[in-house]
């Protein structure tokens, strides 16, 4: 008798897991084909807008403030909870202890908001990215099945938020590694052994999926460019110093101000977004169109050397990206802030003529960018990935950890962490201290 029921209970367990199993990989594929269609539907959406400053350059002067009014009166009346990047969102939930608490932040809905409002965004040329709404939608998405699946806790508690916003990135930039490393760099600040088998797997069922959706690429094109072991890693130096100073400013400047405004956010939200649109409509016009969307395009030229950028591009840049996320809209800061970097890059190069301009374009991009994430691993990994270029590993990597350090001086809090605070002090929750 007692054999015949632990027979049926062991089926009953191995059903489970499966069920479990085929819900997650599942959910990962649902996050590869929601980056992709994002991706794909953020480049139509700033396409549309590009043929409406192909009209008039001055038409962003009255289209960018109305739309991103309209942006920020749908996020506060249906989709609270979905503005500015995500990232910040997904890292609050990861450090609630109250599962209920969580699913208000990683809601379906929220995921199917974020998506929506931040193509709105580009289309009124926000300079925004949706690579952290992308991190944000893939949390919400595994979080939520995993939800609607009755997951088993250990599931629920980090692994599975972690696991989406690992997949999102992978899928968003076709960048494995560096999805997994800014998962355990960013997200969680710690590494997990009960949850780096999820985080893995979500990744690779992401990232194929991508894949074949999209064919394999990478992001910014392919750069063959090094950087030979003589005086000219002096570039190194100078690009870590200054690009991660400037990282770190932006970060300050950012949260700060995000801070500042909360309260008049709350009284004049349709103001502020008006008045931000109006801001990032002068900033593009002064910039001669330039400043306008995520930077890809502008940030591929400068990688692959097809053009160059004027050199008042990243300083604008940064202040058109500034504005986008003072406005209260959904969308990232992810690859403005790569954007930047690789104008801040393009601008060294002239200080190092016998160094190519795109090696410079690279350090100037992990510089920046580090400086205003403060996550160094995931900088150089991130930009070797979206480049192809293994070369670079190294002077990437110093450029990197000098950004970081310089950055700390400027801006001590984190950007992610310090944006995620508010997300958690409204729930009036205690963080959920990590498992080590």
């Amino acid at each position: 008798m007692r054999s015949k029921l632990q027979f049926i209970r062991n089926k009953v367990l191995c059903t489970t897991t499966w069920k479990i199993q085929l819900v997650f990989w599942f959910s990962a594929i649902l996050v590869g084909i929601a980056a992709t269609a994002f991706a794909i539907a953020s480049e139509h959406s700033h396409g549309y807008f590009k043929q409406i400053i192909a009209i008039s350059p001055y038409l962003p002067l009255l289209i960018t403030p109305l739309l991103l009014m309209l942006v920020s009166w749908l996020t506060r009346r249906f989709f609270p909870g979905a503005q500015g990047s995500g990232i910040p969102q997904s890292i609050a939930a990861l450090n609630m202890a109250d599962h209920t608490l969580r699913a208000s932040l990683l809601s379906l809905r929220i995921a199917v908001g974020k998506i929506l409002l931040t193509l709105i965004g580009l289309l009124g040329g926000a300079s925004i990215g949706r690579e952290g709404p992308t991190v944000h939608v893939g949390a919400a998405i595994m979080f939520s099945l995993g939800n609607l699946a009755r997951f088993p806790q250990h599931f629920m508690d980090r692994g599975l938020i972690l696991a989406g916003g690992a997949a999102g990135v992978a899928a968003a930039f076709n960048t494995p590694l560096a999805g997994i490393v800014f998962a355990i760099e960013e997200m969680s600040r710690s590494f997990e052994q009960r949850t780096s088998g999820t985080i893995l797997t979500a990744v690779v069922i992401a990232g194929i999926t991508a894949i074949v959706i999209q064919g394999p690429y990478t992001y910014f094109g392919t750069s063959n460019v090094s950087l030979p072991l003589n005086a000219s890693w002096l570039a190194v130096l100078v690009c870590g110093v200054l690009g991660g100073g400037l990282g770190g400013l932006f970060s300050l400047i950012l949260v700060r101000s995000t801070r500042k405004l909360a309260p008049w956010h709350l009284k004049f939200p349709l103001r502020i977004a008006f008045i931000c649109g109006l801001s990032i409509a002068i900033i593009g016009l002064v910039s001669g169109n330039t400043t306008y969307g995520t930077g890809y395009d502008e940030a591929r030229t400068l990688v692959t050397g097809a053009g160059k950028l004027d050199a008042s591009y990243p300083i604008l840049k940064m202040f058109a990206t500034l504005a986008s996320y003072l406005s209260g809209i959904p969308g990232g800061i992810f690859a403005p802030s790569l954007a930047t970097g690789a104008g801040i890059g393009s601008f060294f190069a002239q200080w190092f003529s016998a160094v190519p301009a795109e090696t410079i374009v690279l350090l100037g991009m992990v510089a920046y960018f580090t400086g205003v994430v403060q996550t160094p691993i995931t900088a150089f990994v991130i930009v070797i990935e979206m480049t192809g270029n293994n070369e670079m590993l190294l002077p990437l990597m110093l450029t990197a950890l000098i950004a970081q350090g310089v950055s700390k001086l400027i801006s001590p809090e984190a950007i992610y962490e310090a944006l995620a605070a508010p997300f958690m002090e409204a729930k009036e929750i205690t963080p959920e201290k990590p498992a080590t």
